[in-house]
């Protein structure tokens, strides 16, 4: 049994990149669901597919590498907020990842999005990871 889904899903994501895998398939869950949509929407991931058989569901994300390099462009993937030591942000104190070149995931009482839609929404919340 896995207690901290996000750190599964994360890791998942991470190896993926090192061995160069262009797809990767996880256990879905909505607010699993919800970070793959973020990474889309800021480009770190090509598409995405959730399929809703078995149980539990799956979700297949297809990464995304640079043409030219074949670099990934996930270039570090990383957990903050664990279940052992929560980490939270109020509105004025959004982290900004890489100065502005990465995404800070935030679950707020407004839903799942990034440091930067919190902070324009003047909501705060949990850091769930740091993405660039």
């Amino acid at each position: 049994m896995n207690t901290d889904t996000i750190a599964d899903y994360l890791t998942r994501v991470r190896n993926a990149v090192h061995a160069g895998h262009r797809v990767v398939e996880i256990p879905a869950s909505n607010l699993k669901k919800e970070i793959t949509k973020i990474l889309f929407d800021q480009g770190f991931v090509l598409s995405y597919k959730f399929d809703d058989n078995g149980p539990q569901g799956s979700i297949k994300i297809a990464l995304k590498y640079d043409k030219l390099s074949k670099d990934p462009v996930i270039k570090k993937i990383q957990r903050i907020s664990t279940p052992g030591l929560r980490k939270y942000a109020g509105a004025k104190e959004m982290p900004r990842v890489l100065n502005g070149l990465g995404i800070a995931i935030v679950s707020t009482s407004a839903g799942v999005m990034t440091a930067k839609q919190a902070k324009a929404q003047n909501v705060g919340g949990e850091v769930l990871c740091y993405v660039y």
